[in-house]
């Protein structure tokens, strides 16, 4: 195993991080009893860094011959990568890993806990890509990054437990200078031994008699990371309390009844502007933490007025990827149906389609693919008994395939149509039966995603090599099943040539997905040559609201 925080190890500890946090998730979520009961701190954490792993696999996927897929939250909304890069090397610089999993923690970072960990891992590698060495000093960077993030810092929680292990790596760096792997032990043990002091600091866990749960995942997290340096699986563990309903928690183990509602965004805006936002933030309500730099920053606070803390979010700059959760509104109680649909869309239109039809959609922008956890969620919503998900992008089967096993776990019936494709899913839905036998449903909605060919439209950004020849900025690709097929001036004349190079090979149906601000004589364009060329074709479409491509095509 390596020695020291290289690119590969640090694609390690990341793996090994997810792993523990899955492990460990239904106990941390257990003891969440601060700063709000409400039994989702382990699951935020694995969210936190299920977006942090998926950074670092786009990292070495770059490097490694494979098509680029850009990190998450650094694609221009509304715009396409075109192509394939030629990678310069095979191995990714250690910076650029680290700096990938900070990005893609800041960006999907969940809850209270998961904005905190997220600026820890900022921290660290502010000091890593500058001295990859310092172990001891990323993490003490970590820690007081942390706590300037926290408006009103309190001790017994993740902050001390992150202070606890930056002491110890220091005294194990003093003792033993370059090595990492007894620095991270050192850390590992020093965290441990301050979660299980955290019902002795902090009153609302003494009096629920657990740990802090935000410090339980960074001890997790710290454990992934002296495994991966030392080769060695820590040989202890902390143990869960005994699980607690975070539903019908006693009112004396949160410290008062607190806001109606959590908020978070992610923000574009200048240093100033925040400083600014902090204040309004404060005054509006509590637990509040600001983390990031560089122009990019997640918000996360508790309020009474929701539209407020959104409001001043604007003035400060752009927010987006807003999410507010009501605590301890539950969904109402309904029956759990025999079988539904789960599809992931990439814009509203389809999203409106799919609950037309029935199904369960989610939500997948440009730039910002969903986690399992949110593919998970969605399961759960459609409250079914039986369950068929179609991802409907290549990039999302290993995402789809953990969420199912989770769901599985959990005792619901999943088949995975590995869709590739919106128009794909879109053929699968129509042919959907549910009176029919699962299986047997299951393999018609299969044959039907498979007898669908797919292709989109997309602007190419930069000059760059594709599989139809060099394509120049500005230019309009018409990829088909994936792969440039064409490159062109204008978005009617490529599809066009897409569509005759599709239906040169037979078809009865042509599906149009148009994104908003398409043109609006490209699909009666579209239209009217697939009449003229191609005689018994039809063609519906659809309106896809603000997805990513311009258009997407399906030929079945």
């Amino acid at each position: 195993m390596p020695q020291t925080l290289d690119a590969v190890a640090v694609r390690t500890w990341c793996s090994l991080a997810l792993d523990g946090l899955g492990r460990d998730r239904e106990g941390i979520d257990a003891v969440n009893v601060y700063p709000v009961a409400d039994g989702d701190t382990g699951t935020n954490l694995y969210l936190t860094v299920e977006s942090a792993h998926q950074a670092v696999e786009a990292v070495f996927a770059a490097y490694t011959g494979l098509p680029r897929t850009e990190l998450p939250g650094t694609q221009t909304p509304g715009t396409q990568t075109s192509g394939t890069e030629l990678p310069g090397t095979q191995t990714p610089e250690t910076a650029d890993v680290i700096r990938a999993m900070a990005h893609g923690a800041l960006i999907g970072a969940r809850g209270n806990s998961g904005t905190i960990l997220s600026q820890l891992l900022r921290g660290m590698a502010e000091v890593l890509t500058e001295r990859g060495t310092d172990l001891a000093g990323a993490l003490r960077r970590a820690a007081e990054s942390a706590y300037e993030a926290v408006a009103h810092p309190v001790e017994g929680t993740v902050l001390t437990v992150a202070t606890a292990a930056a002491e110890a790596a220091g005294t194990a760096a003093g003792k033993a200078p370059g090595d990492a792997a007894a620095v991270a032990s050192a850390a590992y043990a020093g965290a441990r031994r301050a979660l299980e002091e955290t019902p002795g600091q902090l009153a609302v866990l003494g009096r629920a008699g657990v740990v802090d749960a935000g410090g339980w995942g960074l001890v997790t997290v710290l454990g992934a990371l002296a495994q991966t340096l030392s080769g060695e699986v820590p040989a202890v563990r902390h143990e869960a309390h005994p699980p607690l309903d975070p539903h019908s928690c006693p009112a004396d183990r949160a410290e008062g009844a607190g806001p109606a509602f959590e908020v978070i965004y992610l923000l574009e805006a200048g240093d100033e502007a925040v400083a600014r936002l902090r204040g309004r933030l404060d005054a509006l309500g509590d637990s509040l933490v600001v983390v990031g730099g560089d122009g990019l920053w997640n918000v996360h606070v508790h309020v009474d007025d929701a539209g407020a803390a959104v409001e001043a979010g604007v003035e400060a700059g752009r927010p987006y990827r807003i999410r507010i959760t009501h605590f301890g509104a539950q969904p109402e109680p309904r029956e759990q149906v025999q079988r539904a649909v789960v599809a992931v869309v990439p814009g509203e239109g389809l999203a409106g389609l799919c609950a037309e039809a029935g199904a369960t959609s989610v939500l997948a922008r440009p730039g910002e693919p969903p986690a399992s956890g949110e593919l998970v969620d969605a399961i759960r919503r459609a409250h079914a008994r039986e369950v068929v998900l179609l991802p409907n992008d290549a990039e999302l089967r290993h995402t789809a395939a953990v969420a199912v096993e989770q769901a599985r776990a959990e005792g619901v019936r999943v088949a995975l149509i590995p869709t590739r494709a919106a128009v794909q899913g879109l053929a699968a839905l129509a042919v959907h039966a549910p009176d029919r036998r699962f299986d047997e449903d299951v393999v018609a909605m299969t044959a039907a995603a498979g007898a669908t060919r797919y292709a989109e439209l997309a602007v190419a950004e930069r000059q760059s090599w594709t599989t139809a020849g060099i394509c120049q900025a500005g230019d309009v690709l018409g990829l088909i099943d994936g792969d440039v097929a064409v490159i062109g001036q204008d978005l009617a004349g490529t599809a066009k040539a897409v569509l005759d190079r599709m239906l040169a090979a037979g078809g009865e149906l042509v599906t149009l997905v148009l994104a908003a601000g398409t043109p609006a004589d490209l699909a009666p364009g579209v239209e009217a040559h697939v009449r003229e060329a191609h005689l018994a074709v039809d063609t519906v479409v659809y309106d896809g609201g603000n997805q990513g491509s311009p258009l997407l095509i399906g030929v079945e």
